[in-house]
Formats: structure tokens, C-alpha cells, sequence
């Protein structure tokens, strides 16, 4: 496994906070993230679930290897959260629609109206 102490703080430089920042959006006492620092130390998994929801990311997302971090905003949480509710044929049925408004995007056109 990949060093959990550079992922996070990886996320955590990607959004610009600080180890006390982090510590606000988790819940967890700033001691204990820098302890972690200090002591080479591992997270337990309640605390790693704590940093996961503060970046906005799940578990896996985080001890993921070989991916550069990856973040997902709101809209794209929700997006996901959507589409796993649709079955296969409607899957198919937003593929062609986004398939869709690229090329008309690429045509200079839009498909709102026609």
C-alpha cells in the first residue's frame, strides 16, 4: 500500500489546508493528525473515514494506488449517485444523449429547441 500520510496530505495540498484545517473538517483533534506526522504513524479506519468525508471522498478513493487523487464535486457526487439508480437501457439512452449534444456542441449548434 501506497504511504497513507503522502495521500492525505496530497488531498489535503490540493485543496490548500493546512493540517489544523483539516482537523476542522474532519472533527478530529489537530494533535492527532499531527501525531500521525510525527510518529510515522497509521490512521485507524474511523479516522480515515472522518478525513474521507472532510475531502468529499470515499475509502477506496483514498487508498487507491497508482491514481493521482481525485476529487469529486457536488454535482458530480450527485451525477453518480443518479446514474447508479438507472438500469442498463437507460444508461444507454444518456450515453447517446451526451454522444449527442458533443457532436452538435462540436458543430457549433444546439440541440435545446430542435
Amino acid at each position: 500500500m501506497e504511504d497513507i500520510l503522502a495521500t492525505i496530505t496530497a488531498y489535503r495540498q490540493e485543496r490548500g489546508w493546512t493540517e489544523y484545517q483539516l482537523a476542522e473538517h474532519s472533527g478530529l483533534p489537530q494533535s492527532t493528525i499531527s501525531s500521525w506526522y510525527r510518529k510515522n504513524m497509521i490512521p485507524t479506519i474511523p479516522s480515515l473515514k472522518k478525513i474521507c468525508l472532510a475531502f468529499g471522498i470515499t475509502l477506496s478513493q483514498l487508498l487507491s494506488e497508482g491514481d493521482a487523487p481525485v476529487s469529486l464535486t457536488e454535482d458530480q457526487r450527485k451525477l453518480l449517485q443518479r446514474w447508479a439508480r438507472l438500469n442498463k437501457d437507460q444508461q444507454e439512452v444518456i450515453f447517446a444523449l451526451i454522444d449527442k449534444m458533443q457532436v452538435q456542441k462540436d458543430n457549433g449548434s444546439s440541440i435545446i429547441g430542435k
